[in-house]
């Protein structure tokens, strides 16, 4: 899953979306802090490539894209809308090709802006990036070719404080950066850093008003931060393989983020540092039992405010989850199986 596939909803119910096979599953819980149903079906029995999308607005909605199959022997983006765990997904809806037809381009990124539209971003066949974008009274636009040359997979799309929509992808040299300038316009090609990036690593976060921090890992395999405007800075070692998930939150009154990341011994590793102040330092520390190695971690904010943590397996659909302990610090509960 591309994105954060652990979500808080409007009413306080967390939700996982879950790969299997040909199809994503989604999970609620029954009540906020509660059991968990067993899991769903999302979008009826449209079969899907691997490779889904995922991303949430301010106002709850989960925007979930992937893949289909055609009966051509190509592919298209399909996508669904999540308005409540509880509630049933919408059915899958075609919403075309980059290129107007042909086979799957990459795995596409979704971000969502602060009027709930959808932008759906996907390397198209050129080696650049494309974009679809909602429109605010129902429907899409035309596909906008934002250009780039190069792109790799691993998209990273987050939206600002200011809800504007950007996007960060690896190239061969670097990391290249395109930014809204108004609300509902095509983002325009920003600063590009050079610097040794893994592709498949990159995250990002809205960190303040002024900005969004992307995460990535470097080839020397350290955890680096960047921020438009700046240059990138090492934060620690990377804990293990992927991207990390990160979430900001209140940790004994300072605004701080969190990330965590399935560690190469297989635990789950986590870190907390003082938001966008990188130099204050960060380490990771592990918690939980060894995780197969195709797990991936997920963190969010339950219905609190605090500090929720899941980790899922997808070859097995084991799904694990912790919360914060009711005690200064970020120490966690023990992890229980759901």
């Amino acid at each position: 899953m591309n994105g954060d596939w652990l979500l808080r909803g409007r009413d306080g119910r967390l939700t996982v979306y879950l790969p299997s096979d040909d199809a994503v599953l989604c999970r609620a819980e029954l009540a906020p802090g509660g059991p968990w149903e067993a899991p769903r079906r999302i979008g009826g029995p449209q079969k899907l490539r691997p490779g889904t999308a995922v991303g949430q607005g301010a106002d709850g909605y989960a925007h979930l894209v992937a893949w289909r199959p055609t009966a051509s022997g190509e592919s298209d983006l399909v996508h669904s809308t999540h308005f409540r765990p509880r509630l049933a997904p919408l059915d899958w809806t075609p919403v075309g090709h980059p290129d107007k037809k042909g086979d799957r381009t990459g795995t596409p990124a979704v971000a969502v802006d602060d009027r709930g539209r959808a932008h759906v971003f996907v390397r198209n066949r050129g080696g650049g990036v494309s974009l679809l974008a909602q429109k605010e009274k129902g429907g899409w636009n035309p596909w906008w070719d934002l250009g780039g040359e190069d792109v790799r997979d691993g998209l990273a799309a987050v939206t600002g404080e200011s809800g504007l929509v950007e996007l960060y992808a690896a190239v061969p040299d670097g990391i290249a950066h395109w930014r809204q300038e108004e609300p509902g316009g095509q983002p325009v090609r920003g600063e590009r850093v050079t610097v040794p990036v893994r592709p498949g690593t990159l995250r990002a976060l809205a960190t303040s008003a002024g900005h969004t921090t992307l995460f990535f890992t470097d080839e020397r395999g350290e955890l680096c931060v960047w921020r438009p405007g700046g240059e990138p800075v090492a934060l620690l070692a990377s804990a293990g393989p992927g991207p990390v998930s990160a979430v900001r939150c209140a940790v004994e009154g300072h605004d701080c983020t969190v990330l965590a990341q399935r560690a190469a011994d297989g635990r789950a590793a986590f870190a907390a540092y003082p938001t966008e102040q990188e130099q204050a330092g960060a380490w990771w520390t592990e918690s939980g039992p060894r995780l197969p190695a195709d797990a991936v971690v997920s963190v969010a904010l339950d219905e609190h405010g605090e500090v929720v943590a899941a980790a899922l397996s997808p070859s097995t659909g084991a799904l694990l989850l912790t919360r914060r302990k009711d005690e200064p610090g970020l120490a966690l509960q023990a992890w229980r199986e759901i």
